[in-house]
């Protein structure tokens, strides 16, 4: 909203910051206004205000400055007004950020950091750079969409349509961040994940005929379902096999399962309707050993295609395994460690060391864990991966082992 009125992206983020933090010094002491929202915006439209005469006293004299009244559009608005305070501009931000004016990654990154409120630590993780270094990526977007002078606004269909897939992409990215987060204590955070979501559902909205949009929602509803079934008492990962699918979330997968059933049958598909049809049938098996791992090997081949990305051959290979066996996997994980794209990567290990496990090389497997432990930043994850490699120790016998590696 305050980048509605005021026409200045950065600043409003800046604002809303401060009066975040003010909030969070007042409230706790003076109790929480009868309208958190419009108190908010108000605070943040008087930080804008000093934030734009202070920007002036450093090329005026301050003494003009601090004679001249703000602007009419700085005005701030009423607390209390309900349409101005309850209005969502959430969608419009993220078309902003995905301004043409920004490449794919600037504009990523800024979403993430605006509209996904991910710290910049965790998007620079995520784009594998230096933390400072994604501080003045984010920084240069937010300078680049304030002189491009585009208004505060859902652009025209034809714009909007070069935009989308970048839109896409950050929404998928929000998601699997709050689905199996990159960093910390917890897992899950959820609410990022509901956030994507609900972005998710809007943008449905605006393109219902669009059919990667639907896959994307499809996609996010399937994954999301299994949530409560993904983690123990303590917060410890439990792989998909082992999980509890009475937990899954009923109506979830069958509004996952409508949607992308719909979509395959209106011709062509992308990735994400794709990677929708992957997760829809594994939430329609009744059991992990009814999984139709044929139809997902099958699908995973056609993604593979459409995208160079290392991360699907990985589940590929994992797939064929469960067709062919796990000597076939583990020749397939071969080439993805030759091509280095996934060196370092803890998902890497962690595939292998489960087809390793299956193929009975259990001290290979638990090399494997221990490598994929000490390179996850997850807390959850590290727990799980130490804790699977110590049981699989426990149970290794004597001798050399290494037979499915070699």
């Amino acid at each position: 909203m305050l980048t509605r009125r005021t026409g200045d992206f950065a600043t409003a983020e800046d604002a809303v910051q401060e009066s975040l933090l003010d909030a969070a010094d007042q409230w706790p002491r003076e109790g929480v206004p009868g309208n958190p929202r419009g108190w908010l915006i108000q605070v943040a439209f008087r930080r804008m205000t000093e934030q734009v005469r202070n920007e002036q006293a450093r090329r005026r004299r301050e003494r003009l400055v601090a004679a001249q009244a703000p602007p009419e559009r700085w005005a701030a608005p009423p607390a209390d007004d309900a349409y101005e305070a309850d209005r969502d501009d959430t969608l419009i931000t993220l078309f902003l950020c995905c301004h043409p004016a920004l490449t794919p990654a600037s504009a990523i990154a800024l979403t993430l950091r605006s509209v996904g409120g991910l710290t910049t630590a965790e998007i620079a993780k995520a784009f594998l750079v230096p933390e400072a270094t994604m501080a003045q990526r984010i920084s240069r977007a937010k300078q680049r969409i304030k002189a491009s002078g585009v208004p505060f606004r859902m652009p025209v269909p034809e714009e909007r349509a070069r935009r989308v897939g970048s839109v896409l992409h950050v929404l998928y990215l929000i998601f699997n961040e709050g689905y199996a987060s990159s960093a910390g204590p917890e897992l899950q955070r959820v609410e990022l994940s509901r956030e994507a979501i609900r972005l998710a559902r809007m943008m449905h909205a605006l393109l219902p005929e669009d059919r990667e949009v639907a896959g994307l929602l499809a996609l996010m509803l399937l994954t999301d379902a299994r949530r409560a079934a993904r983690t123990g008492p303590r917060g410890t990962p439990i792989p998909l096999a082992d999980q509890d699918r009475s937990r899954w979330d009923g109506e979830a997968v069958a509004e996952g399962v409508a949607l992308i059933t719909a979509t395959l049958a209106k011709g062509a598909v992308g990735p994400y309707q794709l990677q929708a049809a992957i997760a829809a049938l594994h939430d329609e098996a009744p059991s992990a050993e009814e999984t139709d791992w044929p139809q997902i090997l099958a699908l995973y081949g056609l993604l593979e295609r459409m995208s160079d990305n290392p991360m699907v051959t990985l589940n590929r290979a994992v797939a064929a395994a469960m067709v062919h066996g796990a000597a076939t996997g583990l020749d397939m994980l071969k080439a993805i460690d030759a091509d280095g794209r996934l060196a370092g990567n803890h998902r890497f290990h962690t595939a292998r060391a489960h087809l390793l496990e299956m193929a009975g090389d259990v001290r290979a497997a638990v090399e494997d864990f221990r490598v994929a432990a000490g390179r996850t930043t997850s807390v959850p994850e590290r727990d799980y991966l130490t804790a699977r490699a110590a049981r699989l120790a426990a149970t290794a016998p004597p001798g050399d082992g290494g037979a499915a590696r070699r």
